[in-house]
């Protein structure tokens, strides 16, 4: 936990008494996630990122790891007149991520597409949200091959950047280095404007000059 657990138990409360939320879908996406031990962003990201997109007004999103569709689900239910790229590996999480997406009324606004997302991605110009949750170790490599890829005034989000606090580590792991590699880069950068926002494991957020 990178926040307190009363402080996070209170803002979890806060977070139901929401009445945009589709509860007959999310409930059981958050179940089985809990069941299977499914990472998911949860609801005080998923309703940032749907605060995002509403700020926005994006025509193209594209995600880099899209799981069975819990944060597709945010952002599709955001959305105006634009597009949510989904990219899995696996099949059976692309067809869950229909099946909820479905339910949710909002599977034409989506676009599901298996394979590696970060080759997917390379195959769309001008995106406005660009979301990595994929292998932590490949977020820098990412943002390197796809930054062309992105709008002027684009949007990175990049979930799991505080990493369990283990960004504090002085002999951090591979996978931990490569993440505090990737927050450096983004920072650093002259092409980007950089934020971290230390919601549930950490969010990086920038725009793209």
């Amino acid at each position: 936990m990178i926040l307190f657990e009363d402080i996070q138990r209170y803002i979890d409360k806060l977070n139901y008494l929401s009445k945009v939320e589709d509860e007959d879908v999310l409930k059981p996406m958050e179940e089985f996630a809990q069941k299977v031990g499914f990472p998911i962003v949860g609801r005080s990201v998923g309703r940032f990122l749907y605060i995002i997109t509403k700020l926005k007004n994006p025509k193209l999103i594209v995600e880099v790891g899209s799981g069975y569709g819990y944060s597709a689900y945010w952002f599709a239910k955001a959305i105006g007149n634009g597009k949510v790229v989904l990219t899995d590996y696996n099949q059976d999480n692309l067809d869950k991520a229909r099946n909820f997406l479905s339910k949710a009324g909002l599977i034409e606004k989506v676009e599901i597409r298996l394979g590696n997302g970060v080759e997917i991605a390379k195959d769309y110009k001008n995106i406005d949200i660009l979301f990595f949750d994929h292998e932590k170790a490949k977020y820098l490599d990412s943002i390197l091959m796809l930054k062309d890829n992105l709008n002027s005034g684009g949007i990175v989000i990049a979930d799991n950047t505080l990493w369990h606090g283990k960004v504090l580590e002085e002999a951090p792991d591979r996978q931990t280095k490569k993440i505090k590699e990737f927050n450096e880069y983004m920072f650093s950068s002259p092409e980007f404007f950089t934020t971290l926002i230390p919601l549930r494991d950490g969010l990086i957020v920038a725009i793209k000059f």
